[in-house]
């Protein structure tokens, strides 16, 4: 039985052959490859597009989904996290996605089920599918000739699950991967190159992904306002000019702070892309993992 809790349990055979179904699946016609399999969701955090890509993944497979509102039942009854995982295991699903605040979770709770595991988002960590999806949109749109890309990771990159897979992943196919922020949302003793500002490096990089200022999950207050960190590190039209660079973001997008409306709507912008893989990729992953 094999899970996806890191990017790092599949190999790069395992993830290209990923992107081969991904392929297959990105035309969103339903099968019934999984018909008879019941997969549940446990999000202990907030989740949009997520959640619903997994969903509608599962759905797409033939699978019938449960999404638990765990926060608001066992947790608040002192029910600890591994016996919620441990009782629903006992239900017998075929598969758990679990997103979870506390780093590292998702791999502990694997000894406690009978079935596949698949973080879907650890604290600041990590977030495998989304960086499987990210860099199969990158393949995809360079022909999967990305050895040598130089990808630019740009914002609040220390609180990053999305940056956390990203470091680990795209460095194994040949790509450069550097980090753009402010001092406050840098990595300490990171061993990637780091920047404090997007012009230092723009013409080099083929690939700028942007993230969400997480200000949730700081302790402390760095800028006055979500404005005067746009001020340097919103993607504008005026940031890119006229190069041939690829834009993307894991979403939700503050618009004008991450990327300006107009740079949303630019032909560069790979953002519903993204969405739009997310749901294959998972389609994959859920094949690979349940089948």
């Amino acid at each position: 039985m094999q899970h996806l809790t890191s990017i790092s349990d599949f190999s790069n055979e395992e993830i290209l052959e990923l992107f081969n179904d991904a392929r297959i699946f990105l035309d969103m016609q339903s099968n019934e490859v999984l018909k008879g399999k019941i997969i549940v969701n446990l999000f202990f955090e907030d989740s949009t597009r997520t959640r619903s890509a997994f969903e509608m993944a599962a759905k797409r497979l033939g699978a019938q989904v449960i999404s638990l509102d765990v926060g608001k039942s066992s947790r608040n009854k002192g029910e600890t996290i591994f016996d919620t995982i441990a009782n629903i295991n006992a239900m017998g699903p075929d598969a758990i996605t679990i997103r979870h605040s506390e780093c590292g979770l998702p791999a502990t709770l694997i000894e406690y089920v009978d079935c596949p595991v698949i973080n879907a988002g650890d604290g600041k960590n990590e977030h495998p599918t989304q960086a499987l999806l990210d860099f199969f949109t990158m393949y995809e749109h360079f022909n999967a000739n990305v050895e040598g890309k130089k990808v630019a990771i740009i914002g609040d990159v220390k609180s990053s699950r999305v940056a956390g897979s990203n470091k680990k992943l795209l460095p194994r196919f040949g790509m450069d991967v550097c980090f753009v922020a402010p001092d406050c949302f840098k990595y300490e003793n990171d061993e990637f190159k780091q920047y404090d500002n997007l012009n230092e490096i723009i013409d080099e990089v083929d690939v700028v992904m942007s993230l969400r200022t997480q200000l949730e999950r700081h302790n402390e207050i760095y800028f006055t306002s979500l404005n005067d960190y746009a001020k340097d590190y919103c993607i504008t039209k005026d940031v890119f000019g006229n190069r041939d660079i690829v834009l993307l973001h894991p979403g939700p997008v503050n618009r004008n702070i991450d990327i300006s409306d107009e740079m949303l709507q630019d032909s560069r912008s790979k953002v519903l892309e993204q969405v739009k893989n997310g749901v294959a990729i998972r389609m994959a992953i859920l094949k690979k993992l349940i089948k």
